[in-house]
């Protein structure tokens, strides 16, 4: 079955870096097959058994922290689960641009309190769709001004999440 592994925080302006081919190196002695990792991203493409893929994020984190020094937190979809996400965005649907949108991928699913605490107003006119383990996300004035942030969410709903934009 494949799976996406979206890691956070690599080979972004300077900090944390990670060579591919070492990245990919580390799923491979996991025990991943046909394992491919686009650019400089932190995304990794790979194929493994469902037992195995709910594995894989913590040791490719401790891989990358022993032989890096970096704490890396690595975030898996299913390659099924990635075809809903692309399906179900709520905001195309409501036509808006394709490149103001953006997508948090959550570690865990939070719980319904914490989703309460979170604020729609909080950084106008951006928005946001919690559904599951995914924020869609709304970004006319881009990632860079939103208070729609990684901090914000990780904060508010006890995960760990990684942003990517829609394209």
């Amino acid at each position: 079955m494949k799976h996406v592994a979206l890691l956070r925080g690599i080979n972004v302006g300077g900090k944390n870096p990670l060579p591919m081919k070492d990245l990919t190196a580390m799923f491979v002695a996991a025990g991943c097959r046909e394992v491919v990792t686009y650019i400089q991203s932190g995304n990794v493409v790979f194929e493994a058994s469902a037992a195995l893929a709910t594995k894989v994020s913590a040791v490719i984190e401790r891989a990358i922290a022993t032989r890096h020094g970096h704490r890396v937190p690595v975030v898996m979809r299913s390659a099924v689960e990635l075809a809903a996400v692309a399906r179900d965005n709520p905001f195309l649907s409501k036509g808006a641009d394709p490149g103001t949108l953006h997508l948090a991928f959550l570690a865990e699913t939070p719980a319904a309190a914490k989703l309460a605490a979170l604020d729609p107003a909080r950084s106008p006119p951006d928005a946001f769709v919690v559904q599951g383990r995914d924020i869609f996300l709304y970004l006319p004035g881009g990632v860079a001004k939103t208070k729609l942030s990684n901090a914000y969410f990780d904060a508010k709903l006890g995960t760990t999440s990684t942003v990517r934009n829609w394209r």
